[in-house]
C-alpha cells in the first residue's frame, strides 16, 4: 500500500520590512517644504502631504525642535540641520573627487599616495592610494604618537605655531623607531622650524626601514594637511624628483578637495 501523499508547502511569505509610518509622514513634510521657494503653512504642508492638520501641526513642531525646519512668520522652511545633510553629501562628493585625484598622482608618480589632516591636535591620515608596484607603508606604529618620524608628521607640524608643536610633541614624546629616527625633543622642533612652509619634507628611513617619504604642505584658511608620497628605499634616487613632481600637481589642484 503506498504511503499518502504529504500535503503540499504553504510557500512562506517574504518577511515584510517594519515601517514606522510616523517617519513616513515627517519625510513626506519635509518633501513638501522644497515645493515652496518662500515657505509654507501648515496648511499647504497638511494638504501637499496628504495629513490632517493636526498631525501635520505635530510632526512640525517635531521637526523645527530638532531643527530640520525653522519657522519664520508662520511659514515653514529647511533648517539648519538640513543644511548639514546636504554639506555631508557634497563632503561625499569630495571625498570621491579626492580618491580619484590621488589614484591619478599614484599612476603619473609611481608611487603610493596619501592624503592627511592635522585636526583636534591629532594627525589624521584620511585616505591612501596604492597599487601592485606601489606599495604604501605599513604603519606599524601609531602615525598619530609618531608625528615626528614621518614626512606626513613633519610637514603638519611645521604649518603649526611653534606652542601647538611644543604641545604635541608633549602628549606625543618623540621615540626611536629606527636608527634614522631624532628622539632628542629640541632636535625635532629645530628640525621643524627649519622646514620651508612651500617646499616638501623629505624623509628617509626615520619611520620605517625600507622606505623613503615626501609630504607637500596644503593650508587652505584654518585648515592645516597634505599630501605625501613613499618609495621602496631601492628608488630613494627617485625621491626628490617625484617629490617636486607631486609640489607641483597639488598646487595645481583646486583647494576644494580639502575636507
Amino acid at each position: 500500500m503506498a504511503p499518502p501523499a504529504r500535503p503540499a508547502r504553504t510557500p512562506r511569505k517574504e518577511r515584510q520590512p517594519t515601517l514606522i509610518s510616523s517617519v513616513q509622514r515627517a519625510l513626506r513634510l519635509l518633501e513638501a517644504v522644497g515645493g515652496f521657494r518662500h515657505g509654507a503653512t501648515a496648511k499647504q504642508l497638511a494638504r501637499v502631504a496628504g495629513l490632517p492638520l493636526g498631525t501635520a501641526y505635530h510632526l512640525l513642531r517635531t521637526l523645527t525642535h530638532e531643527g530640520y525646519l525653522r519657522r519664520v512668520d508662520g511659514r515653514f522652511l529647511y533648517g539648519e540641520a538640513v543644511d548639514g545633510i546636504v554639506r555631508a553629501d557634497d563632503r561625499q562628493a569630495e571625498r570621491h573627487g579626492l580618491r580619484a585625484r590621488m589614484e591619478q598622482l599614484s599612476d603619473e608618480l609611481g608611487a603610493a599616495v596619501y592624503f592627511a589632516l592635522y585636526e583636534d591636535g591629532e594627525v589624521a591620515v584620511v585616505d591612501t592610494v596604492n597599487g601592485a608596484h606601489q606599495p604604501a607603508v605599513e604603519p606599524w606604529a601609531d602615525f598619530r604618537a609618531t608625528a615626528h618620524a614621518h614626512a606626513i608628521g613633519q610637514c603638519l607640524l611645521s604649518q603649526l605655531p611653534e606652542e601647538a608643536r611644543r604641545d604635541h610633541l608633549a602628549r606625543h614624546p618623540p621615540v626611536g623607531l629606527t636608527p634614522a629616527t631624532l628622539v632628542d625633543e629640541a632636535a625635532v622642533l629645530r628640525r621643524i622650524a627649519g622646514l620651508r612652509h612651500t617646499m616638501p619634507v623629505l624623509e628617509h628611513q626615520e619611520y620605517a626601514i625600507g622606505t623613503v617619504c615626501a609630504a607637500v604642505p596644503i593650508t587652505v584658511g584654518s585648515v592645516v594637511a597634505t599630501m605625501a608620497v613613499s618609495l621602496p628605499v631601492e628608488q630613494a634616487d627617485r625621491l626628490t624628483e617625484v617629490a617636486g613632481q607631486l609640489r607641483r600637481d597639488v598646487g595645481a589642484m583646486t583647494p576644494t578637495f580639502v575636507l
